[in-house]
């Protein structure tokens, strides 16, 4: 875990490692959600890129009897 300092104006600095894990670059969108007790920072990704990330994905729910 790292810990980072809210500056007077309420900007944060991401640092280094995980800019680099999550291939951050400058200008870059991100989302940020409040969920529970904590603060999410949720990165954007271009609609093309996010093409076969549930490949693999389990698909054999069981559904109700009358559903298609």
């Amino acid at each position: 875990m790292t810990i980072v300092t809210i500056s007077p104006k309420y900007q944060i600095v991401i640092p280094k490692e995980i800019r680099n894990k999550f291939h951050l670059i400058p200008g870059q969108k991100v989302q940020v959600i409040p969920y529970a007790n904590r603060i999410e920072v949720i990165p954007e990704k271009k609609i093309s890129d996010m093409r076969g990330f549930l490949r693999g994905i389990d698909t054999s729910v069981e559904r109700e009897s009358d559903r298609l």
